[in-house]
Formats: C-alpha cells, structure tokens, sequence
C-alpha cells in the first residue's frame, strides 16, 4: 500500500508537459479544477475528461502510474459514494430500514466519484512532470506581489516544496521500518481494526527520529550554505513565457469557458 502513495514524486522526461513553465502548470490545474467543479452533467464531465486523457498523453506519464495513486485514496472515494448513495434526497428506487437509495442519489455518488479520481489524476499530473525546485520556483513567482504586504512568499514556497520532497523519502522509510519489523515478527496485517492500529505503534517512534534527523541534516546543509532566505537571491534558470504557454493555457481557458456555458445550459 506504501508503494502506492505516488504524491510529490517527480518522473524526469523531455515531454512537452514538462517543458512548459512551472507558472504555467500551476495556472492550468487551477483552470482544470475549477473546470472540473463547474461540471454538472455528462458532456462537461466528457469534456473535461477529454483534457485529462490529452494532457495523460502530452506528459508521457503512463496511467497506470495514476491509477496506482487512487489506491491509497480508495476507502475515501467509496466512503463518498456512500454517503451520496444513501442520502441524497429524490425519487425512491429501493429503501431499507434508514437507507434509501433515489435515483438522484446514484447520478450524485457516480459524478461525485468521477471529479475526486478526476481531482486526483490531473493534481498528480503537476508533480510528476515537474520538479520540486521549478515548483517552487513558480510558486514564488505566481505569488510575488503578496510580498510588498510582508507575506514570505519564498519560505512558503520553500515550505511547500520540501514537504512535497519528504513524503516520498518518509514513505520509503516507513517501508524499511515495516519490514523490520516484520522480520522481528511483528505482524501488521491480522486482528481487528484496533488490534492492527496498535501494531502500527512501534513504527511511530522510529520514523519521527529519522524525520527529525533529515529535517536537522537538511537544515545543517542550508546553513553550510548561507540560506537566508528570498531577499537577493539570483536564480540559474530564469523562468520564461514561450509560445506552447500561451497556447495550454488558452486551452485550458477554453474548456472552463465551455463547462461554464454547459452548466449553464445544464449539461
């Protein structure tokens, strides 16, 4: 399950998903999530479905690599459609005891499943094609003008960054950790819900010290350094608008315009 967790990994590639401008990617999952909320019925969630399937190609990422990221996700995806299923007022089609399934009810849990694995594979696209350092880098260049109100856009950014690096490092020891433990006999897998939760316990106290180590490794390395932060800071790699930019984002602009005259037209 640990192996499934693909959030704030990088996959290097020369695709063109990952040769646009980090700002760029950032604006054009903003565009794509509100295009993906402001769809109400099949053709828009068509549409939108269409612009995930493009950019899936455009990256080179496999999708296999996507659906592996819904695992970790899946107790919270069908726990949704429950909820939807059986609480959604309408028509009635089967009731027992204090359930009731309508038919708006299976329409609203189909729809709402669909946008979260949508939600989930577009937002994955973002880190898998670009790397945390170009991340933060637009990041603090989206959120430049915040600073003359004094908000430290670059140590939020940097924030940001480094935790999205850590998960990946911190699962991966988490899965040396577990399978110490299980050489020690420890057993993860069997008993109830509570009785594995205990088990989980010895893990804890491991993985924080070594979470703690990194973070004091990583802040040694950047003092040896002199990090100060944002304030005079040049960049190797200055961050440049070029035509394919332009043109994704007018894409994507494009077909939140369209979920927006679909929804309006209800479809």
């Amino acid at each position: 399950m640990l192996k499934d967790i693909t959030l704030g990994q990088f996959f290097p590639g020369k695709s063109l998903a990952h040769r646009l401008d980090p700002r760029t990617k950032l604006l054009l999952t903003v565009l794509y999530i509100a295009a993906l909320f402001c769809a109400k019925w099949f053709v828009s969630y068509a549409l939108t479905a269409a612009l995930l399937a493009v950019s899936v190609k455009v990256s080179g990422v496999s999708p296999k690599a996507l659906v592996r990221g819904l695992k970790p996700v899946l107790f919270l995806i069908c726990f949704t459609a429950v909820l939807n299923l059986f609480y959604t007022p309408g028509d009635i089609l089967v009731s027992f005891w204090i359930f009731k399934i309508t038919r708006q009810g299976i329409v609203t849990a189909f729809f709402m499943v669909l946008r979260i694995m949508m939600l989930i594979m577009g937002t994955f696209l973002l880190t898998y094609t670009t790397s945390p350092i170009a991340l933060t880098d637009g990041l603090e260049t989206l959120l430049g003008p915040l600073k003359k109100i004094r908000v430290p856009v670059h140590e939020l950014a940097m924030m940001m960054s480094i935790a999205l690096r850590f998960i990946p490092l911190l699962i991966e020891e988490t899965d040396k950790i577990m399978s110490a433990q299980r050489a020690r006999g420890a057993d993860f897998e069997s008993g109830n819900l509570l009785q594995r939760a205990k088990a989980l316990v010895p893990i804890l106290v491991p993985l924080f010290i070594s979470a703690f180590r990194r973070a004091d490794e990583l802040a040694v390395a950047m003092e040896c350094r002199c990090y100060h932060g944002g304030v005079g800071r040049t960049k190797l790699h200055v961050l440049r608008y070029q035509a394919r930019d332009y043109l994704a984002l007018l894409l994507f602009a494009a077909v939140l315009a369209g979920a927006l005259a679909l929804a309006g037209l209800g479809l």
